[in-house]
């Protein structure tokens, strides 16, 4: 028999339909469920965002007679697109979440599609189909990425999760319904006609939304597919497809899927998990900025705001973070000077450190003041090359400088899980009572065995133990 050669985006819907539970190794497994587990706190902790509440208070407006539920809400139902879209900015709304290389937020677009898509299913799916409509979701992303080097670098022209973001939940949505190859095929074009965001939205109320409108889009246009609608079915193929969003753009066919040992682009590529609130980049600077600041102090016995004469930071060129004086919290989690400033002044930088009242520190600002910010040829605009240098400048005369190559939670350094559950565990109990966040680190931990990952959202709604109470007394 004649070799069929298939198109680039025929390749992927193949890919989308055929890859199946048996090819998830325990790497592509751990790694996967770090990241739900994480996706899911920071998730929890941005609903008590003035943006979330935003978005909730419009998407309240409509009612469907399919419902999903909102994360941290035990009252709330939406129509699933619309709770797709809620949690998902919920997830971006501290700039919280998970970063991978080339440079997205891959989680965020597709786990709330996929959890608002699970609870309208006529039988619910088991945990293991979750986590392998997860995986399909983020090797698509990975696999898009790749099909350009200006991706790998720092984003300049649009945000990336607006784009691969909306692409992977339509091809997890897609493989959560059982999509044909050609209806999965459709989904990819039918999403890539709702792709794309400009970067200048960043640092504002908006940037958000980008991971909101992907986990939406990717999931209707999932359900657009099923019922029959199509698009372009060589979307993958073309300049005019999804090139439009690159200036070198070189696809190539997704990997044969039928084989057993399928190669999943999360075994070779881990993601890096957040410690602060913030753009991946101010992680560096901000470890940069303790570093120093111990030097000072271990030098002359005391860290005194009066000895700083001037602060350089040395870090990679990028505009849209290079904000010298954040009047707003989505700007500070923008801001290379504000988040070396605030580490200097008060050794660390947490969720609390973007709250107006610290932003507005006469202190802060007069620090802010005495910063300049200097872009070295060497220092590469790129998440695995970077690097950040703080240089504290006293008036006594000595200088100290600390640098910093690879912070703890980057993927060349990972938290190790103790630390990840302690995040989840921080975050989501500003929301969940002891019962819904052990709950939920239990579901996850244990999801390839969970029979029915409907338990999973009845912990993400336990906001009382009342609540468990009474759950306890209708099982």
């Amino acid at each position: 028999f004649p070799l069929l050669i298939l198109g680039i985006t025929e390749s992927f819907g193949a890919g989308i339909h055929a890859l199946n539970t048996s090819q998830l190794t325990d790497g592509v497994i751990n790694r996967s469920k770090r990241m739900m587990l994480d996706t899911l706190g920071v998730g929890l902790l941005g609903t008590r965002t003035a943006v979330f509440n935003k978005a909730l208070k419009y998407s309240q407006l409509f009612t469907s007679r399919e419902r999903s539920s909102v994360w941290g809400q035990s009252d709330i139902i939406l129509p699933p697109h619309y709770a797709a879209f809620v949690n998902g900015i919920a997830v971006h709304s501290m700039d919280f979440d998970d970063t991978w290389h080339p440079a997205t937020h891959p989680s965020g677009a597709v786990l709330p599609a996929l959890l608002a898509l699970a609870e309208t299913l006529p039988s619910q799916p088991s945990g293991l189909d979750l986590l392998l409509a997860f995986n399909v979701g983020i090797e698509v992303q990975g696999r898009l990425m790749r099909f350009s080097k200006e991706a790998y670098n720092i984003p300049e022209r649009f945000h990336p999760p607006s784009v691969v973001g909306v692409m992977g939940s339509a091809a997890a949505s897609a493989k959560l319904l059982g999509l044909s190859p050609e209806q999965c095929i459709h989904a990819l074009a039918i999403a890539a006609s709702s792709a794309g965001a400009p970067l200048a939205n960043a640092a504002t109320q908006t940037k958000p939304l980008h991971i909101g409108n992907a986990a939406r889009g990717g999931l209707e246009a999932a359900r657009l597919a099923q019922i029959g609608l199509k698009g372009n079915p060589a979307i993958l193929d073309l300049d005019r497809g999804l090139g439009v969003y690159y200036k070198d753009y070189s696809p190539s066919a997704m990997a044969d899927s039928a084989v057993r040992a399928y190669k999943w682009i999360l075994e070779d590529q881990d993601v890096a998990f957040k410690r602060i609130p913030a753009h991946l980049g101010m992680h560096w600077v901000v470890d940069a900025a303790l570093a120093a600041r111990e030097k000072l102090q271990n030098a002359v016995g005391k860290f005194d705001l009066s000895q700083i004469r001037h602060v350089t930071l040395r870090v990679p060129p990028s505009k849209y973070v290079n904000c010298p004086l954040p009047a707003t919290e989505h700007q500070a989690r923008h801001s290379f000077q504000f988040n070396a400033c605030t580490a200097l002044l008060d050794n660390k930088v947490t969720v609390a450190s973007f709250g107006d009242a610290q932003i507005g520190r006469s202190a802060l600002k007069e620090l802010l003041g005495k910063v300049s910010l200097e872009t070295p040829e060497d220092n590469l605009p790129s998440f695995d090359k970077m690097y950040c240098e703080v240089e504290i400048a006293t008036h006594q005369g000595p200088s100290y400088t600390a640098r910093c190559d690879t912070f703890y939670g980057h993927w060349r350094k990972p938290l190790t899980l103790k630390h990840l559950v302690d995040k989840f565990r921080v975050n989501a109990s500003s929301v969940l009572c002891t019962v819904g966040v052990e709950g939920v680190i239990d579901v996850i931990g244990n999801i390839e065995r969970v029979a029915d990952c409907s338990i999973l959202g009845s912990y993400l709604r336990m906001t009382s133990n009342q609540e468990h109470l009474d759950r306890m007394r209708i099982l």
